[in-house]
């Protein structure tokens, strides 16, 4: 019998019962994708030789990549923002490189977002209905705490996947009628736009990101018409030169006239 050794992330999970896993784990990584995983990595581990040979063993391959190359994805962009996996985050749609986050300048966010009960799946609240914005100043408290804590790591434009235990949400006392007590949610939230406060001198990130390229802009120009500036000076020397050297080139030719 060949035995495979094979080595992946939180393996010590995955051999786990699963019903286990979930509670040793952080919900993104007690997801219900695992228990397929886990199968897969068993067959690779404890089937003798001839699986290897076979066609059998290399359709079951081909029919996991697709799964385990999302598995691994998804695995890389989750983040355990507490430590405790209280609050996790999953990147759903990543922002572009030069996005701007949250900051002390700009803490007022505007955002979409969907929540869900963990247990059940049921949507309690959405903006998506009605393409509302729910705006709030991140660090104030104004929000539950996993929102405080996961929005400040995000960047505009991205899409994150928020899961947070009751200690980070609504806590035993849950939000009647829609959030029961002790209630595991599962947030989708877009991060639309960071703002100034209200009165601040600062202007908006647009603004400001408008105002930073016209005043590079400007700077291009002012150096580029230096450098046609320095080039015009250039050929004017060397047209001077170059009629200098014509002058000579004449007097030399006429002193040779004399001569003869």
């Amino acid at each position: 019998m060949v035995r495979v050794e094979v080595s992946i992330p939180h393996w010590h999970l995955l051999r786990k019962p699963f019903a286990n896993r979930r509670k040793a784990s952080s919900d993104a990584y007690g997801s219900p994708s695992y228990p397929k995983l886990f199968a897969f990595f068993s067959a690779l581990l404890y089937r003798p030789n001839y699986p290897f040979q076979s066609r059998g063993f290399f359709t079951l391959l081909l029919n996991q990549v697709p799964f385990l190359v999302s598995s691994v994805q998804t695995m890389s962009d989750t983040i355990d923002l507490t430590g405790d996996g209280g609050v996790i985050k999953t990147i759903v749609r990543k922002s572009k490189p030069d996005a701007v986050a949250p900051t002390d300048d700009f803490p007022l966010v505007d955002v979409h977002y969907e929540g869900t009960l963990a247990d059940t799946g049921e949507v309690f609240d959405t903006t998506h209905e009605d393409n509302t914005i729910f705006s709030f100043e991140v660090g104030k408290g104004s929000v539950i705490k996993a929102w405080d804590i996961a929005v400040k790591t995000m960047k505009v434009g991205e899409i994150a996947k928020i899961t947070c235990k009751p200690e980070y949400a609504y806590g035993s006392a849950g939000s009647p009628p829609d959030i029961p007590p002790d209630a595991t949610l599962i947030f989708e939230v877009e991060l639309v736009a960071c703002k100034p406060r209200k009165g601040s001198s600062l202007v908006s990130v647009s603004e400001e990101r408008a105002r930073l390229d016209e005043l590079k802009k400007q700077r291009e120009m002012a150096a580029a018409a230096k450098e046609e500036e320095k080039k015009k000076r250039e050929e004017a020397k060397a047209a001077a030169a170059a009629r200098v050297q014509a002058k000579l080139e004449a007097k030399k030719g006429k002193g040779k006239g004399k001569g003869k």
